[in-house]
């Protein structure tokens, strides 16, 4: 009797239990995706940590997201308020909270950035030099850190990665 209970009824429709799976390239983009947003929130979770080191990708990604996330309702707000509507004014403001908001964590990452190329943190400060300290600074940020270990901590690239989870 149990066995009976179980038979699929032909004119049901088939049920999956299992739902479909991602095809390999559709996986994989979505991991990147995910991998790509994780650099972000690991600079958020190291709000103020200013000792040890960050690779590039760690800095470079912050940098793009935190760019896109203040740009892009700036950008909006500019638009509405040539338009005479005063969201656009709300949108502003929301994108100069969210600059304050990230103001410490960027600095963070920027002084861990310095760290893995095995350079203080106070080199930050030679962006205030006119044209000249702003294109160094952009090399210290885009040159690869120090292999090895070195005074501020471990190489971060042979550091297990960070799993962020939430």
């Amino acid at each position: 009797m149990l066995g009976a209970a179980n038979k699929p009824n032909p004119n049901l429709p088939a049920v999956h239990p299992d739902p479909p799976q991602p095809s390999g390239r559709e996986e994989r983009t979505s991991r990147k995706r995910r991998k790509t947003m994780q650099w972000y929130l690991m600079v958020l979770k190291r709000y103020a940590e200013f000792s040890g080191r960050s690779r590039r990708t760690e800095y470079w990604m912050f940098a793009l997201f935190n760019f896109l996330f203040s740009l892009v309702p700036y950008l909006i707000g500019l638009a509405l308020i040539i338009n005479n509507n005063n969201l656009g004014m709300v949108l502003i403001v929301l994108s100069v909270v969210y600059d304050l908001a990230v103001l410490v964590p960027g600095l963070a990452v920027a002084v861990r950035r310095l760290h893995d190329t095995d350079k203080s943190g106070w080199w930050l400060l030679i962006a205030f030099v006119p044209i000249i300290g702003s294109i160094v600074l952009l090399v210290f940020l885009c040159t690869d850190g120090t292999p090895g270990d070195n005074q501020f901590g471990p190489n971060p690239k042979m550091a297990p990665p960070a799993i962020i989870t939430g």
